[in-house]
């Protein structure tokens, strides 16, 4: 019987789907692409560190602060810090906001259909009555607007399911840059492997959300409701800031006569995988404010490599690293297609290699207006 994986594919990203047949990957391997990978990830990582701390912090030390001036002090409040912050000398945390509503918004998995249960409006009920039992201001707005503080408390289960989801990232990313380090690392896909089998050890994390109000603790996610770090944060995730994003501000008209927003959500292609690097730091782009946090922590290798490889020196600091960024990402996305499967990649079972070829097709219908043909030669 011919193997599937013999014949021939009609897609213009055939060359891609035969790649992951045959145990390569999407970024081409090379010594420059592991070294500009891995030192990105590790620069990534430093950064979700950051990101993952500040975020748990206002979900459970904010929780229903309707002006949070301070929310990204992290408790830690000083005049230095004040004043590092009005001078934009400190991690831009604004941009971990902006992947938590593009989450909340394009919404998926378990934490989607669970905040909009019976049972967490109850429960959501019930922290608000505990947080405002002594305030009959709120307590009046709350029985006005019954939805309103109860939207609140989504948006602050967003902030912790990526806090958490990032907690996860940023461990794994670190610890890809140590196993580098030694020398265990050396090719692209030690690297997805690496990633795949962290996803896949990872998947199975109970994802929770729990306040304490005046020393009692209120269950928001309790851990009963089965939501899973995999399915429940890793694929929204994936879905909503990879692929679909939201249109930058200032680069297209919200104008819905202008026709420059597509109607449908699903047809959005803001994400990471899509994003031209060149516009990096014009105003109004989110991922400026990433390649400035990720700049900061550049690996002394990886710098070098950007001296190297660009004319500009510094001046185009954003944009390498941009492009580096999307190689990794491209990275973790193959781990996850790969973790993702419906059967093992090595099959010789014809139905099971149909069934992932089917699925290739897929992701590869997505890929098309994305950047993965520009990270083969960056």
């Amino acid at each position: 019987m011919v193997s599937i994986t013999n014949e021939p594919i009609n897609h213009p990203f055939a060359t891609y789907i035969t790649r992951i047949e045959t145990g390569k990957t999407l970024v081409p391997d090379s010594s420059e692409n592991v070294l500009d990978v891995v030192g990105i990830l590790k620069s990534y990582g430093i950064v979700l560190d950051a990101y993952s701390k500040n975020l748990i912090y206002i979900s459970e030390n904010q929780f229903l602060v309707l002006f949070p001036f301070f929310k990204y002090f992290n408790g830690e409040i000083s005049l230095q810090k004040l004043l590092r912050h009005w001078w934009h000398d400190r991690i831009n945390f604004e941009y971990a906001e902006y992947c938590m509503k593009a989450m909340l918004w394009h919404g998926g998995g378990g934490l989607d259909s669970y905040l909009d249960s019976a049972e967490f409006k109850t429960r959501a009920a019930a922290a608000i009555q505990a947080k405002f039992k002594s305030n009959p201001f709120m307590l009046g707005l709350n029985q006005l607007f019954p939805d309103f503080l109860t939207e609140q408390v989504r948006v602050l289960s967003y902030y912790s399911a990526l806090g958490q989801f990032w907690r996860v990232m940023s461990d794994m990313f670190i610890a890809l840059s140590d196993r580098y380090d030694k020398g265990e690392i050396k090719t692209i896909p030690q690297v997805v492997e690496y990633i795949k089998a962290g996803l896949v050890a990872a998947a199975a994390i109970p994802i929770t959300y729990s306040i304490k109000i005046r020393g009692e603790v209120y269950d928001i996610v309790p851990k009963s409701v089965g939501l899973t770090f995999l399915a429940d944060t890793a694929i929204p995730y994936v879905e909503a800031v990879f692929f679909r994003g939201t249109p930058f501000q200032g680069t297209v008209s919200y104008n819905a006569q202008a026709h420059q927003i597509p109607p449908d959500q699903a047809r959005f292609a803001y994400g990471a995988l899509y994003a031209d690097p060149l516009p990096v730091g014009g105003a109004g782009i989110p991922p400026t404010l990433l390649m400035q946090d990720m700049r900061h922590f550049i690996p002394d290798y990886l710098h070098k490599l950007y001296q190297k490889r660009s004319r500009r020196g510094e001046d185009d600091l954003r944009v390498q690293i941009c492009i580096s960024f999307q190689k990794s990402m491209f990275c973790v996305t193959n781990a996850a297609i790969l973790g993702l499967m419906p059967h093992p990649v090595d099959t010789i079972v014809p139905e099971e290699q149909a069934a992932n070829r089917a699925f290739l097709v897929t992701w590869m219908d997505r890929f098309m207006t994305s950047r993965l043909q520009d990270v083969q030669v960056a």
